[in-house]
């Protein structure tokens, strides 16, 4: 996917599946299987969704949402014209003829810019779910039911990093609503049903399979997306993906899209994800996750032969927050994490969503393995929230300069001690401690890794080096322990350090 990326409303990438009036006809991803027959065995057996349909068709809702902006001294661009005929004409006819009244042409004082999507009401005290970017900032909400409805809402929490907003709307009598099911028990190859209001039509279904699980389409930290091939198009975001009992296992999100309509490529975050962030905005009206303070990187095979791990798993701890949960509880740069409060860390992306997950200042076991072996640190999980706040503050000393300064090569880099010329020559700041990079050879497997002139070698097999001669010492003992690559922990001038797993061969 590297020629896709995120957008709202463009064609010819994943996109959001909401637009803008006038800019973008409306969306919100809906799940359906390109030209599915009436027969189709993806059901089970069934011959028709019509009964799923009644049931949970009136607990999804469209959701209009008017954002108002200052535009004082500015012309409005010309809107495209929607004729009588088209299915968007009611949707939009209110905002045209306010522009068209008397010809005006001249800018008001505010400009006024209208989104839809979907959503669905999982209360029936009237609490709404959808996709955070189908609000945005919005002065002005209205949930419209399918059977006309319409009624203003409130937002209780948003949740920009899974892109999730919680509504409430109150009402006289009790709204109908759904119910979350568990995503983690749907398979590759289960039916799936979407509700939703692509381009402004109200109240469409569509039904496609789990195409697959746990897509990661770089949108946020916690990426964990189910893929469908039912019909996602602009309109449908925040509208829910059911499983054949009616449940919600997926809020439709996201496509991926040639055209900017539906070419089988659908995402929906999935219910297990979601209910833990509904759940958070419902009762506080923001997140709490779990912060542990540690930066990571994926584990690939050359750095889990360098560490002796066999196989190439769990999160490899690159940098530990000097005032995070982690420095207390004893976990060190260079520790693999394999296991986090009794779940298996399978690769790095699992640590992020768990960690998440736990509940503030629980006292959770984590399993490492440092130096080949395998150990138990018990950390007091912070949050998130607040760890974002928090400045690190460096309190290391300068490294010593050696008394006689030399040059060498090996692994294609050339190493020199630090001096002060050197120091100010790349901007390295004071405390930061290591063996200068000074040259890389462009056909070595080092500049593939992308290490570059400036940087500093800190650790070689996990082991700290000050020196150029620290350096070839540790290569060659690493080489006689029948080591492939030896892994360098990797500095910047400012201090970012990040583990490189460079071939001795």
């Amino acid at each position: 996917m590297a020629s896709n990326t995120l957008s709202a409303a463009r064609p010819v990438r994943i996109a959001l599946a909401a637009g803008v009036a006038g800019l973008a006809l409306l969306a919100s991803p809906v799940l359906a299987p390109g030209h599915a027959q009436a027969n189709t065995p993806l059901l089970q057996g069934q011959t028709s969704l019509a009964d799923l349909v009644d049931k949970v068709m009136p607990a999804v809702v469209n959701i209009a949402a008017v954002t108002t902006n200052d535009q004082k001294g500015r012309n409005l661009p010309q809107l495209p014209q929607l004729g009588p005929d088209t299915p968007f004409g009611d949707l939009f006819e209110e905002f045209f003829n306010r522009r068209n009244q008397q010809g005006e042409r001249q800018a008001p004082q505010q400009r006024r810019s209208q989104s839809a999507g979907s959503g669905f009401v999982i209360d029936p005290s009237g609490i709404v779910v959808t996709n955070n970017h189908v609000i945005g900032d919005a002065n002005e909400i209205t949930v419209i039911f399918n059977d006309g409805l319409r009624l203003k809402a409130e937002v209780i929490g948003k949740d920009t990093k899974v892109d999730l907003a919680v509504l409430r709307v109150k009402h006289d009598k009790p709204l109908p609503a759904v119910k979350f099911g568990d995503s983690d028990k749907m398979r590759i190859g289960d039916p799936v049903m979407a509700i939703g209001n692509p381009f402004g039509l109200g109240g469409s279904v569509s039904s496609g399979i789990v195409s697959a699980r746990n897509r990661d389409i770089s949108q946020g930290p916690y990426d964990t997306y189910i893929q469908t091939d039912a019909a996602i198009n602009k309109g449908n975001s925040g509208g829910p993906l059911f499983n054949m009992a009616g449940e919600v296992i997926g809020i439709n999100t996201a496509i991926l899209s040639p055209t900017g309509g539906s070419v089988g490529i659908g995402f929906a975050v999935p219910s297990t994800l979601a209910t833990n962030v509904v759940d958070q905005l419902k009762e506080f009206g923001e997140t709490r996750r779990g912060w542990l303070g540690v930066r990571i990187q994926t584990v690939d095979d050359a750095t889990a032969e360098a560490l002796g791990l066999g196989t190439a798993r769990g999160a490899l701890v690159a940098g530990v927050d000097e005032k995070g949960p982690a420095k207390p509880a004893g976990l060190e740069t260079g520790d693999v994490i394999v296991k986090f409060d009794g779940k298996d860390v399978k690769d790095s992306r699992d640590l992020p969503r768990i960690v998440a997950a736990t509940p503030v200042g629980k006292d959770v076991p984590i399993a490492i393995i440092r130096k080949g072996k395998e150990e138990t640190k018990t950390v007091k999980l912070g949050r998130l929230e607040d760890g974002e706040k928090v400045q690190s503050a460096s309190a290391n000393k300068p490294a010593a300069e050696p008394a006689k300064p030399s040059v060498t090569t090996a692994l294609g880099l050339e190493f020199s001690p630090q001096t002060d010329e050197l120091r100010k020559r790349y901007t390295i700041k004071d405390g930061v401690k290591g063996v200068v990079i000074t040259k890389v050879d462009a056909n070595s497997n080092a500049a593939d890794k992308r290490i570059l002139v400036g940087e500093l070698i800190v650790e070689v097999g996990q082991e700290p080096v000050n020196a150029p001669q620290d350096v070839t010492k540790r290569l060659d003992a690493l080489k006689k322990e029948g080591k492939k690559s030896a892994l360098l922990l990797v500095s910047n001038g400012q201090g970012e350090v990040r583990f490189v797993a460079v071939s001795m061969n």
